[in-house]
């Protein structure tokens, strides 16, 4: 039964990632709040999926002559070393911790994205 469930979840959380919305912050608090999945495998399952999706996405956006390659280098190196620490702050930290920082980023997320629309 529990399979069913993930399907799913995954299907709810694949929408807005599918549309560019950022599916990770839909997935995680599913697997969470519905799944009874722990924080840290809930937020490795999100990683996993990104992958191939943005290997379609890369591999889309070359198609169409979309990408734009100067200075990647300035950005690609420090994505590499902050996710290599995150990826270890994740792994040290407890799982209620995580589950706290990852709700006060969607508050933040959800603020920002407030004042962005009022601006509008």
């Amino acid at each position: 039964m529990f399979f069913y469930l993930y399907i799913l979840l995954g299907f709810l959380g694949g929408i807005p990632a599918g549309m560019g919305m950022g599916g990770g912050t839909v997935t995680i608090p599913l697997l969470v709040l519905f799944g009874g999945v722990e924080q840290k495998i809930a937020q490795c399952a999100n990683l996993f999926s990104f992958l191939p999706m943005s290997g379609f996405a890369l591999k889309t956006h070359a198609k169409n002559g979309l990408l734009k390659t100067d200075g990647i280098l300035w950005v690609i190196l420090p994505a590499l070393g902050l996710s290599i620490a995150g990826a270890y702050l994740a792994t040290t930290l407890p799982s209620a911790i995580l589950r706290r920082l990852f709700g006060a980023f969607l508050i933040g997320l959800s603020f920002m994205t407030f004042l962005s629309l009022k601006k509008a």
